[in-house]
């Protein structure tokens, strides 16, 4: 199958297998193997990989917070637009009934196979492969593990933070909208009493004010307390 991944199966059959969508069975009525036992080891894979990963970057951190951290990076939406980088869902193996209601770009759909790819690639290379494929694409999608935010309120902490020390809320501006129509990148940033305190990207309005939230926290409480 040609899907483009930056790994190479050696047993092609793992791959196909981790695309087989369980309506294929279904819909046959007989015993046809599919993705969902692919998937079961795969989750397991990934949450050990992150929890690794989690666990070395972040030795401040205790149990709370490090489970946060994890469920963002594992959680279903996540996963499904990995999934949609690598543009699994135009190989995925469908019943017909899947593949006329949408199921190609299901999320639920789209989430399954990719840890189902990551347990094929498991399989087929080991946990050193495996773990080598997981930490590149989550690098891919939130840079560098440190930057993962571990608020999960950022910008109602920053709001917290300042009124505790003044009246006045913080105030946020869209800068620019770059990108195409279709794959818009908005830049926002966040002020408080006339001082600019950070800039924040995300794909959207939302996303963007708070990563310009989180860095503003950041910059703040490095303020208060340096090292």
């Amino acid at each position: 199958m040609s899907v483009p991944l930056a790994y190479k199966f050696r047993d092609e059959n793992l791959l196909r297998l981790a695309l087989t969508h369980p309506s294929v069975a279904h819909e046959s009525g007989v015993p046809t193997e599919h993705n969902q036992r692919l998937e079961f080891l795969g989750d397991s894979v990934l949450g050990l990989v992150l929890t690794q990963k989690l666990y070395e970057q972040f030795p401040d951190f205790d149990e709370g917070p490090l489970t946060k951290a994890r469920a963002k990076l594992v959680n279903r939406q996540t996963l499904a637009e990995r999934a949609r980088v690598l543009g699994l869902g135009a190989h995925l193996i469908l019943s017909r009934g899947e593949e006329t209601s949408g199921g190609r770009d299901r999320d639920s759909a789209l989430a399954d196979a990719y840890e189902a790819l990551l347990g094929a690639i498991f399989l087929d290379g080991g946990y050193e492969a495996a773990r080598d494929f997981i930490l590149s694409e989550f690098t891919a999608a939130f840079g560098e593990l440190p930057s993962i935010p571990l608020i999960e309120n950022p910008k109602g902490e920053l709001q917290e933070f300042l009124q505790a020390r003044s009246p006045h809320s913080p105030e946020y501006q869209t800068v620019q909208i770059a990108g195409a129509d279709h794959d818009p990148l908005f830049e926002c940033a966040v002020s408080h009493d006339g001082v600019k305190l950070a800039r924040g990207r995300g794909k959207n309005k939302k996303a963007a004010e708070s990563e310009a939230a989180m860095a503003a926290l950041e910059k703040l409480r490095e303020a208060e307390n340096p090292t």
